[in-house]
């Protein structure tokens, strides 16, 4: 099962087979079935986590209990609550399994001794984190300047395997609009078609 996790290594670093390995090992592999959660609010983050198999929601609820996703993840994505997990603080997030899905989870403490003794692993977290924070700056100013119609034109043609799994509900939760909004838009997208 860690033929993805080395095959995404593999594209940011160069390991050898014997540090490939050693870093592999320290991920434990679980299972979490549909609609439960990996993480919930509350609950410190102990892990950083590579999909293998399925698909999670990573949201918040906001202080008028509306879901507000911040990212989907599935196969050959990394999953976390980042502030928990680095600052040992009770989360904010819920990462909730959307199909049955199949995660590697590496501890804090794990993660830390890779740092010692494996000092290329740093740089494939650093790499990481520098994708995570464009991916993260480009988003917010999307939506601080774009239309909902285009914000969801360029996601279903950023992800169309994406939309294929999840539901309206959570594509305008992810686009921070109404389900209604979402289907106006559908509707105004197949005319123009």
């Amino acid at each position: 099962m860690t033929k993805l996790l080395k095959q995404n290594i593999a594209a940011h670093i160069s390991l050898s087979d014997t540090e490939m390995e050693e870093f592999c090992n320290l991920f434990e592999q679980k299972t979490i079935p549909k609609k439960s959660f990996l993480l919930r609010e509350g609950e410190v983050c102990k892990f950083e986590g590579f999909v293998i198999e399925g698909l999670f929601r990573v949201y918040h609820i906001d202080k008028s209990g509306f879901e507000q996703v911040l990212y989907f993840a599935f196969e050959n994505w990394w999953i976390t609550d980042i502030d928990s997990f680095t600052t040992e603080t009770p989360s904010q997030l819920f990462i909730e399994a959307l199909e049955d899905s199949e995660v590697l989870l590496i501890s804090k403490e794990d993660k830390e001794y890779a740092y010692a003794n494996l000092p290329k692993i740093e740089k494939l977290f650093r790499v990481m984190t520098q994708k995570t924070h464009v991916a993260l700056q480009r988003r917010m100013i999307d939506n601080l300047s774009k239309t909902a119609e285009s914000r969801y034109i360029e996601f279903a043609e950023k992800y169309p395997q994406l939309i294929q799994r999840l539901s309206n509900i959570q594509v305008a939760a992810y686009l921070g609009i109404t389900n209604v909004f979402l289907s106006n838009i559908r509707k105004k997208i197949a005319v123009k078609k």
